[in-house]
Order: C-alpha cells, then structure tokens, then sequence
C-alpha cells in the first residue's frame, strides 16, 4: 500500500457512510494478571449506539494515521509458517457466519497471549467489513457515475487498546449539603490511543494483497518486532530511521568519511529525482548498484561495484539488500538538514546545501553560506567583512 491508498480508505472511517460497510465488530477483554481473556463480546456494528460507534470509528481512523515505515509497515507474511496468521485472518474474511469469524479471531488472541504479559488490562478490539472503492469516470461526459461501478473490498481490522484506572473524585451534594467521595469501579478503554493493531488485506490501488498485512505501531520508529513475527508472522521490516542509518554508514564506509557539502547535495538531489519520476509507481528502493550510480553521477570518481558491495556486506551483511529511497532524503523545501557546531546550529533545506561550504583561512576552519541578499540577525542588517576581518567594500 502507498500513502494515497492508506488515506482512500483512511478517510471513509466515518458515520453514514455508504463507501464503507462494517458488519461486525467483536471485543475481547483480556485481564494483566492472569493474561486470560476475561470476556467477549461479538455483535454487529450497526447495533452499537451512535456514541459508540463514533468513538470506534476515531479510534480506527487513528490506528491508521501516520507515515509508511514510520509508524504503518507493509509485512510481508513469512511462508509456512507454523499456525499461519495469514491463513487465519483469510479465513475469517472468507467465513459466512459470526460464530466461525469469532473462533478464528481467538486465535489471533491466544498467539497474543502466548507472547507476552501486559502491564494493564487489554481490550483487542476486531471489526470485519467491506470498503467499497468507486471506478473513476473515462471523462466529464460519460452517463455513468463514479458510483455506478465500485470495487469491493472486504477487510479484517484490529485495534489494541489499554485500559486505565477511573478517576478518584471528591464530590459536592447540593441536595444533602456534604462532600461525598466518588469512585468508579469499572477500567475506561483508552481509544485515543491504540497501541497498536493492523489492516488485512493490503490494498494496492483497486486491488487486494493477501500475501502482505498493513500493520500500525504505538509509537513512530518503534514497530514491536515479536508481535510481527509472532503473531502476524509477518518477515521483519526496518524503519525509515534505520534505513536512514544504513544508508548513511554506507556512504561513510565507500568515502571513508569525507564529502564535500556540494557533493552531498547532488546525492540528495538524484535519490529526490528517482522518486518524482517514479511518483506513479512503487517507490524506488536502493541496491548496491543504484548507490554505486547515485554516488558516481554526484561527482565522485573512486568509487567501483566491489567497495560499494563491500560496504553493504559489512554493513548490514547483506549485498542485496534493497534500501527505501524515500527513507534517506530529507524533506525537500522543509528545512531537514541539521548542520551542528560548537559555535551554532543550523538548519537549512537540502537544495540549499550546496552553498554551504566548510573552508580553512589563516590557520582556522570556518563555515561559510553563499547568500544572494543581506544577512538579518535580530533584525539587525549584518555589514559584509572581509575574511581579514575588515569592512568589505563594494
């Protein structure tokens, strides 16, 4: 799934909505000190107050939220694997009837429990529905409506939610006339904040991946590994932050720790050109020799297949190992680019990197900016010098 996919079905996470179609959801309540699942429940959605199902539909609509490899991962599910959760979540998109759906989804909850103990009661939240995806118009002119002719989409959804302590309060009674201690026995489900969940089927533009779950983590760059292999058996992924990482050890390992603020900036602008240029397909991923290129073509010359494959290999142990493009480039037009000195910290945008050079004059180094207009500090209008410290005179 791209982001433009994500945010279609994202969207449609709404009350009376006619594009979207969820006909059960089931909850299952699962105690911190026993681990054992102390209750559940299966209805259909429609039959929940309106409250509630707008507090369900907030909570799915934040399970979906952020970026891709940052907070949402495409898992691809491992072959034959033991108890296979794919096999399980296809046949409950497949079963007819409530009950049998129910059954599967147990079992999605006991590999759960087999994995961990919780520090606080749980609620794993399940609902199974159809999103229906409208097929765009030829043209202006054509008698049929987009929603004349629509994809169907069955999907499985999971929300995982902690529960929290009720509030101690101190009440007045106006009637009685005396303060009144109030206390609340039953857990509040925290919905504004899953901890985590997934989407299976994938959708990949009008069509449905079974082989790959979309799964949500609690928290950006931190994806809970044992709950991908262990319980969605899906393969293990890396974050866009260890992407990031991989590609930058990378690139120290075949330069050996030296580039020029010019040179970095055309690296950064051939890995931006790829992904414009592939903006309509699937994002470009990185191999050995895609960086052996992108490292050439920004003007080093010392640079050959063997030291680039080397570096991959000592670096993640693996030559083939393919590295996300949008991982490694810094946001374009954002000022990303932090640049750290004892004196000052700088952040600039990445095209503006190459004006930034690092110089050495009379024995010292400096870091010089090219700017096209008068530098403001405080709203003071700096006056230009001379590198020796004078008054420059135009």
């Amino acid at each position: 799934m791209n982001k433009k996919d994500i945010a279609q079905i994202r969207k449609q996470f709404k009350l009376n909505n006619d594009l979207l179609k969820i006909s059960d959801i089931f909850n299952v309540y699962i105690m911190k000190e026993s681990s054992e699942i102390y209750h559940y429940e299966s209805q259909p959605f429609e039959m929940l107050d309106q409250d509630q199902q707008e507090l369900f539909m907030d909570n799915f609509k934040k399970l979906l939220g952020g970026q891709l490899d940052e907070k949402l991962f495409e898992l691809k599910f491992q072959r034959d694997a033991e108890n296979s959760s794919q096999l399980i979540l296809h046949q409950g998109l497949l079963s007819s009837d409530a009950e049998g759906w129910t059954e599967l989804m147990l079992q999605i909850v006991g590999k759960m429990l087999g994995i961990r103990q919780y520090e606080k009661d749980i609620v794993v939240t399940f609902i199974r529905g159809e999103y229906l995806k409208p097929m765009k118009r030829r043209n202006a002119e054509a008698e049929e409506s987009e929603r004349d002719t629509v994809y169907s989409h069955p999907f499985i959804l999971c929300s995982i939610n902690n529960t929290q302590e009720p509030k101690k309060e101190l009440l007045f009674d106006y009637v009685e006339k005396e303060f009144k201690y109030h206390f609340t026995v039953d857990p509040i489900i925290n919905l504004k904040a899953p901890l985590s969940g997934f989407l299976f089927p994938c959708f990949t533009d009008h069509a449905a991946d079974v082989n790959h779950v979309l799964y949500s983590a609690g928290k950006v760059h931190e994806p809970d590994y044992q709950f991908i292999v262990d319980v969605l058996n899906g393969e293990e992924t890396m974050t866009a932050q260890d992407d990031k990482i991989v590609f930058e050890e990378i690139i120290k390992d075949v330069t050996g720790d030296q580039l020029s603020t010019a040179t970095l900036s055309n690296v950064y602008e051939e890995i931006n050109r790829m992904i414009v240029e592939n903006e309509e397909d699937e994002p470009p991923k990185l191999d050995s020799k895609d960086v052996e290129r992108v490292l050439k073509v920004s003007g080093l010359e010392d640079i050959n297949s063997e030291k680039v494959q080397s570096a991959y290999q000592k670096i993640i142990d693996d030559d083939k190992y393919e590295i996300k493009a949008s991982s490694v480039l810094p946001k374009f037009n954002s000022k990303s680019i932090k640049i750290s000195t004892k004196a000052a910290n700088i952040s600039i945008c990445p095209q503006d990197l190459r004006y930034v050079k690092q110089v050495h004059f009379d024995g010292k180094r400096y870091l010089m900016i090219e700017v096209e207009e008068d530098t403001v500090i405080e709203g003071f209008t700096m006056i230009p010098e001379t590198f020796g410290g004078g008054q420059d005179k135009e």
